[in-house]
């Protein structure tokens, strides 16, 4: 087996780098680079290693989709997507006006909007107004709301990873599969927190995949 791959961690709309905290722990022995978006004060942006896994969980799975550059090895998503929003092509999605709804609250008290999307995610509150960055969640919002990686998914040159919940209450199981088809990991009864609800097993899938790339590198290194 090669070298364990770096792993690059990146978080949801509405959470930050502590989501991981469990999952981290698990890994302890791996060389792990966080992203934090920031809403809660403390953005965080690591130095891509030469080589890493992008590890995402729910918009931070739609960032994944980005990390098309040559470092990038594989994507494991978990609770992700590759639309959020509603389509004519794309039933499954979130109605747009729900999104809206959100960004209008947003803008008059940042606060309540967050709370509520995590209670509906099985989460506890999070920061106070005065901690919010409300121009950073809108502005990922927005990015819910508009972007579209499914002709990133279809062109993909990397190996992909895909974890999901079959409770999930933000992106259910029609969504996960209009997304990426039947090639899931389901976690039976998992929701949408699942580095937070199933931190074990979302760690046994994340280094079977990474070891797996690292030994098929390996192989092609000494070949």
């Amino acid at each position: 087996m090669g070298r364990p791959l770096p792993l690059v961690l990146l978080h949801g709309w509405g959470f930050d780098a502590s989501v991981w905290d469990s999952v981290r722990e698990l890994l302890a022995d791996w060389p792990i680079h966080v992203v934090d978006a920031g809403y809660f004060g403390h953005p965080s942006m690591p130095c891509l290693p030469e080589s890493y896994v992008a590890v995402g969980h729910s918009l931070g799975a739609m960032r994944c989709l980005a990390e098309t550059g040559p470092g990038c090895r594989g994507w494991v998503l978990i609770n992700g997507f590759t639309r959020f929003s509603a389509a004519a092509d794309f039933p499954e999605g979130v109605p747009v006006r729900v999104i809206d709804r959100m960004l209008m609250r947003l803008a008059a008290d940042p606060a309540a909007v967050v709370d509520d999307f995590r209670k509906r995610c099985g989460a506890p509150a999070q920061a106070p107004a005065s901690g919010l960055d409300g121009a950073a969640l809108a502005e990922d919002l927005r990015r819910l709301r508009d972007e579209d990686a499914r002709d990133a998914w279809t062109a993909r040159q990397v190996p992909a990873c895909v974890l999901a919940g079959e409770a999930d209450p933000v992106v259910a199981p029609t969504m996960t599969r209009a997304s990426f088809g039947e090639d899931v990991g389901w976690c039976a009864g998992g929701g949408h927190l699942l580095p937070l609800t199933h931190a074990a097993w979302c760690a046994a899938r994340i280094r079977a995949f990474a070891n797996a790339l690292a030994g098929s590198s390996a192989g092609v290194a000494s070949a």
